[in-house]
């Protein structure tokens, strides 16, 4: 059995997986449809039949919650939707088959802020939640100081760790959702293209 050989059609092969992706991309232009880079912008045809990228402005939220906390993460997905965000909800982006840890990593490091929900549920649980917490703690850390990236938020009267709250204003969603949910879509900006 021969070492090292390896299928011409391999994912591994770079070259061919652009192509590949390139002749799919095109394909789909020509059919009419446009082609969403997640998260970056969308690749689509003009009037006049010419390609076109639109980078995306909305700004990217990472949603953090517990399982128990999942219709509460929901309800804000949708509001943040509805005001023109990006959010990013495991269970509405991961799909079937995907390395979730490693998506999880690269949706918060990539993500304009990282939104954590906060409930009694919450913070003693051991578990994803506190992993999140804690990269998204890594991925603050390099920010500008003055910028704003991590967004704690409480569901109930719950305590924020100290770590955070040493330096980090949280929102409270209760008693006044909507007005909580105001609160935290004013601190969060549009994002700026790089020629800004």
């Amino acid at each position: 059995m021969p070492k090292n050989t390896r299928d011409s059609r391999s994912p591994r092969n770079p070259r061919l997986t652009a192509s590949r992706v390139a002749r799919l991309v095109r394909t789909c232009l020509d059919s009419g449809a446009s082609v969403e880079i997640d998260g970056l912008g969308e690749f689509h045809k003009d009037g006049n039949g010419e390609l076109k990228f639109t980078p995306y402005t909305r700004p990217r939220i990472f949603l953090a919650y517990v399982d128990e906390d999942f219709p509460s993460a929901q309800k804000l997905y949708e509001e943040l939707h509805a005001a023109e965000c990006d959010p990013w909800l495991d269970r509405n982006k991961l799909l079937p088959g995907q390395n979730w840890p490693r998506c999880i990593e690269s949706a918060i490091e990539v993500a304009d802020y990282f939104v954590a929900l906060f409930s009694r549920r919450s913070v003693n649980k051991r578990g994803q939640f506190q992993s999140e917490l804690r990269y998204a703690m890594d991925c603050a850390a390099r920010q500008p100081l003055e910028q704003t990236f991590f967004i704690p938020l409480r569901l109930d009267n719950c305590r924020v760790p100290s770590k955070i709250t040493n330096s980090i204003q949280y929102v409270d969603l209760f008693p006044d959702w909507d007005r909580g949910v105001r609160r935290v879509i004013r601190s969060i900006r549009p994002r700026r293209h790089p020629e800004d």
